[in-house]
């Protein structure tokens, strides 16, 4: 589609979705409030039909077709939460459907769009990142006549997802002062921002990207959407090589600024939003608080806005999550220790240079076949990061050869 993306389509966007959506809740969240000295509030998209704000564009396109574009079925390429909406919209709208996925969508998203789609809709797995998915999922549609769902480059879509920003000002006893928006294609920002450009054009829109996806950073930078050469699909529902076409003149043109987030710090956050807050957010539904807590500064003016975009989190990546956030803040640390050929050299170590409260959480020998003298991959978790220092010195004065392992190197990547 050529139309451009108006407040006007937004609005009809949502009494398209008013029988169907849920208007979700704009609350306030003491903990960030306290770590930002001002208020903020949450959007809370995590509690969304599918947990996903996605399902509001997947049903704007599908129910703006025609008769004889249903007939046809659709088709989409989604990293779980826009194939979750898909699958809804098909079953209650009894349209055929296939949603490609990438094989790092994880497992709990893959069940949840065959549960959502039952035989209405076929999951199929389509390369390793979301892009290798979208590529397949447009060979599908140009081999079967389906109609491609775009997830977020497309007017429909975007103005579905434009409503979000539409209910979190309606919802406001003041105009918000800065609104923070995960970023993966841009859909949700783009709709949010023409909303707010319309009815509170003074609030500050900043938008948060993974640091391992900043796609939309790229395009800024670049002039134009560009592939990226590399990605890190952790946050995997913003994990996204390539922005729209449509939505990054919009993204140019109307967001006062486009931040990459590390990791790291969006593990820390969905960690406090679980233990604090009793919220599960998915890495993407972290973004936005993430960003706020690392890059907004102290005191800022209030109110400020995060949308949580999503809730579909799989357990089984707590570990990962927590590892993460731990390197981030400075509590675990790897090191590759070359113990000479003497007795009493682990001892030492264990003895003279790990002090109190600094525990091994790894060990690990890299040359299996020679244990007593080859170097050791050791892994070592602290009760404050201010304790890094003195530990680098005592390591220094030991007779041990010992290596620091940075967070994010290629070594850190082999290795761990």
């Amino acid at each position: 589609m050529t139309e451009r993306l108006t407040a006007a389509l937004i609005s009809q966007a949502a009494e398209r979705l008013r029988p169907v959506v849920r208007r979700t809740a704009l609350e306030p969240n003491h903990r960030l409030s306290g770590l930002l000295g001002g208020p903020v509030l949450l959007k809370r998209e995590d509690t969304q039909i599918c947990r996903s704000y996605k399902v509001r564009g997947a049903f704007n396109l599908i129910a703006s077709l025609t008769r004889a574009e249903r007939e046809r079925g659709v088709v989409c390429a989604s990293a779980g939460n826009h194939g979750q909406g898909v699958a809804f919209v098909c079953a209650r709208l009894g349209i055929d459907g296939r949603v490609y996925v990438p094989s790092t969508t994880p497992r709990q998203k893959r069940e949840r769009i065959a549960a959502l789609g039952g035989e209405r809709v076929e999951v199929v797995v389509g390369g390793g990142t979301y892009d290798e998915a979208s590529t397949a999922a447009h060979d599908d549609s140009d081999r079967t006549g389906a109609i491609y769902v775009h997830p977020f480059d497309d007017v429909r879509t975007m103005a579905g997802q434009g409503t979000v920003g539409m209910e979190l000002l309606d919802q406001s006893a003041e105009p918000p002062h800065t609104v923070v928006v995960p970023v993966g294609g841009g859909g949700l920002i783009s709709g949010l921002a023409v909303w707010l450009r319309e009815h509170s054009p003074a609030t500050r829109i900043v938008g948060a990207e993974p640091a391992g996806a900043a796609s939309m950073r790229a395009a800024l930078d670049h002039g134009g959407p560009l592939a990226l050469p590399e990605l890190d699909t952790f946050v995997d529902g913003a994990a996204v090589g390539r922005v729209g076409e449509a939505t990054f003149p919009l993204v140019r043109d109307l967001v006062d600024e486009v931040v990459p987030v590390d990791e790291g710090a969006v593990c820390t956050e969905m960690l406090d939003l679980y233990q604090t807050d009793g919220i599960i957010a998915e890495p993407a539904g972290a973004l936005a608080g993430a960003a706020a807590r690392e890059l907004l500064p102290y005191g800022a003016p209030g109110p400020v806005v995060c949308v949580v975009s999503g809730g579909n989190n799989d357990v089984s990546r707590y570990t990962e999550v927590l590892e993460r956030s731990l390197v981030h803040i400075g509590l675990r640390h790897y090191f590759l220790v070359t113990f000479p050929q003497r007795p009493g050299a682990l001892r030492h170590f264990l003895d003279e240079v790990l002090g109190e409260g600094e525990d091994i959480i790894a060990f690990e020998y890299v040359k299996k076949n020679n244990r007593e003298t080859g170097p050791a991959l050791v892994g070592i978790e602290l009760e404050r990061a201010a304790d890094l220092d003195s530990l680098l010195v005592r390591m220094k004065a030991s007779p041990l050869t010992v290596e620091r392992i940075p967070p994010g190197s290629p070594l850190a990547t082999f290795l761990l």
